[in-house]
């Protein structure tokens, strides 16, 4: 049984959802002030540079664990769920793993013992949609790799439940952003 697959949205989609948003003409749209910085990021995606986003909003939030043995039993189990893992960045420096998750997924995220989830206001470097070994941050899964779905977060939650990857970010994410969880 898959879960419903989620999708990240495409240079076109976001470039239509921005001019729906904008209602009548002469009249700005409510999130106009953001407008440039979208039309910055999809360039620099399509140009295949890396790529610094806010979380939130129409894009996607993430679900922060390590990167170790386990967590990539996670996403081998991810794999059989989905048919194919969403999007998955590794940070072979800090040993985490970056699971891209629908929009709004921090405000459904309950307090989990072996993950993080962060949304806006918070803000994720997205490596080059080439770059898929290290050095640095890269794609352990592509997101064209798998048709661009996003990690369905109630099946990612309960496979972190029953594998619990270690480390857990937890402290070293609250020192880095100085809040605690």
């Amino acid at each position: 049984m898959s879960a419903p697959a989620e999708t990240l949205p495409t240079g076109a989609e976001m470039m239509q959802h921005l001019v729906e948003s904008a209602g009548a003409a002469r009249q700005p749209a409510a999130d106009m002030a953001d407008l440039a910085e979208v039309i910055r990021t999809l360039l620099a995606v399509e140009s295949l540079r890396d790529t610094r986003v806010r979380l939130g909003g129409n894009l996607f939030d993430v679900v922060i664990t390590s990167s170790g043995l386990q967590a990539r039993g996670a996403v081998a189990l991810m794999d059989e769920i989905q048919g194919g893992c969403g999007p998955v960045i590794e940070d072979p420096e800090r040993g985490w793993f970056y699971w891209l998750v629908p929009p709004g997924s921090t405000a459904r995220w309950q307090p989990h013992t072996h993950a993080v989830c962060l949304g806006g206001p918070h803000t994720i470097t997205l490596p080059s949609l080439n770059r898929t070994v290290p050095p640095g941050p890269y794609w352990f899964r592509p997101p064209a790799q798998v048709s661009n779905r996003l990690v369905p977060l109630t099946p990612l939650r309960e496979a972190l439940a029953q594998i619990r990857p270690e480390p857990t970010p937890h402290a070293a994410l609250g020192a880095q952003l100085g809040i605690t969880f």
